[in-house]
């Protein structure tokens, strides 16, 4: 389905990620022997449809040009000061040769299951819409400050997770046009619904987590494992 079709990949990984409390950014601690960015680009590597994969870092950074081949494909760019304007920084690099849809992922969610990835690229594609992987949430929520004001329903809450997959120039134009207008994006999802554009959720493993402090790096490391054994199966 995808052999007459561009893809290419984005990865943010311009952050500091300060909740880790580590000396370097997050993307960059080691996880089983390889940087959590290691992995996460290695899981990308094993997509055959990705044209390149685009990673836009701080133009300070001196940990990226330390990092083993991994492939051919991956690319550097210029990061920007939050998730959106990287996203952008990458998707103006890609410019001059347009793909006809990016895939954006988190840095710092190594452990995607490429399989999902591809329920993703598939689903969206035969949509002709873009989506994202996301998982239901489970646990009950309540909403409040000091006390509970409220417990929501979950029926149709989701998790939001990565990678999130659209139409080039969509969300090109969405993320342009939000940021000028100084809207708050937090993930490419919230520039294509600013922009009145459906976003398909997509249902993702819930082990896709994103490692934002300490704790997250312990779990990431027995899932890793866990992994690991059940692709040895």
């Amino acid at each position: 389905m995808t052999n007459t079709l561009t893809i290419a990949a984005i990865v943010p990984a311009a952050g500091v990620g300060s909740r880790m409390q580590h000396n370097a950014p997050k993307q960059y601690i080691q996880l089983a022997g390889k940087t959590i960015l290691e992995h996460t680009l290695t899981k990308l590597a094993a997509l055959p449809a990705l044209t390149s994969i685009v990673v836009a870092v701080s133009d300070s950074d001196p940990y990226f040009a330390d990092l083993p081949h991994i492939d051919s494909r991956i690319v550097r760019a210029s990061g920007g000061k939050e998730r959106a304007d990287s996203v952008l920084n990458s998707l103006l690099y890609l410019a001059p040769n347009p793909p006809q849809w990016v895939l954006v992922h988190d840095a710092a969610r190594p452990l995607v299951c490429i399989n999902d990835i591809n329920t993703l690229i598939n689903t969206c594609i035969r949509a002709d819409q873009g989506g994202i992987l996301a998982s239901k949430v489970k646990d009950t929520i309540k909403r409040g400050h000091d006390y509970v004001a409220q417990t929501v329903p979950r029926d149709d809450l989701w998790q939001a997770l990565t990678p999130q997959l659209f139409k080039y120039e969509e969300l090109k134009t969405a993320l342009q046009n939000a940021l000028t207008s100084g809207a708050i994006i937090t993930d490419e999802a919230s520039a294509m619904e600013w922009a009145n554009k459906p976003v398909k959720l997509v249902a993702g493993r819930s082990d896709n987590i994103k490692i934002t402090t300490p704790e997250d790096l312990a779990l990431a490391g027995f899932l890793l494992h866990k992994q690991h054994n059940e692709s040895a199966l």
